[in-house]
């Protein structure tokens, strides 16, 4: 089966898979979801979700966060990690959009991008989940994971995983397809013992008879 004839098959299943597949992150306006974002680098979403409410009820505007003690907003996000940066990140960014931008997010790629601490990945999730436009693909660590093992791409690098995944995937399915690789890698496709024996696509992947047989044969080396 060629490529492109796959992907439209994925398209086809995985809505069935996952109906409710979406951004996990919590946030009510484009605002909220630019600053779970940054904090979601290297950190789960889970731990985000738990430390945005009180975080959004205290900023509720790019002011609040650009004039907030960097100390502040540094103890307030301590528990997602790497949050001296982050916090650095998200008053340097939501200073621009203050005095930039009236206070609103930008919703254009070349905008997002020119913000302090904000790349290609951090935009492509505020411009498809906040303003339902699709300028690329989220590539995170599942996505490019499953996108290798599904035999979409051979690169590495996320932005030329990304330019391949764009030749592959219809345009209207870009924000989606990022939803659905996500949930099947953290639902199935783990990153060190994907579950191919569960797996609702396993007929479309070229990399799942290669687990099971290299599985079955750990197993039955542990036996003997």
């Amino acid at each position: 089966m060629k490529t492109r004839e796959r992907v439209v098959q994925l398209i086809d299943a995985f809505p069935q898979v996952y109906p409710g597949a979406r951004c996990e992150l919590d946030f009510r306006n484009p605002l909220e979801l630019l600053v779970a974002t940054i904090l979601s680098a290297q950190c789960t979403d889970k731990r985000v979700n738990m430390v945005t409410p009180a975080l959004f009820k205290k900023h509720p505007t790019a002011k609040d966060y650009a004039s907030a003690p960097q100390a502040s907003l540094e103890k307030a996000i301590k528990s997602t990690g790497f949050f001296r940066n982050k916090a650095k990140s998200i008053r340097a960014a939501m200073r621009t959009i203050a005095e930039e931008h009236n206070g609103k997010v930008p919703n254009t790629m070349e905008e997002l991008c020119a913000l302090p601490g904000v790349g290609r990945k951090t935009a492509n999730v505020v411009l498809g989940n906040a303003f339902g436009k699709n300028e690329g693909i989220v590539v995170d660590t599942h996505v490019a994971r499953l996108s290798q093992r599904l035999g979409l791409t051979k690169q590495k690098d996320a932005d030329k995983i990304e330019r391949d995944l764009m030749k592959l995937v219809p345009r209207e399915h870009w924000t989606d397809w990022s939803h659905w690789l996500i949930w099947h890698g953290r639902r199935r496709c783990y990153a060190r013992k994907p579950d191919c024996s569960q797996c609702e696509v396993f007929q479309l992947c070229p990399s799942g008879k290669i687990f099971l047989r290299t599985g079955q044969a750990r197993k039955s080396a542990a036996s003997n």
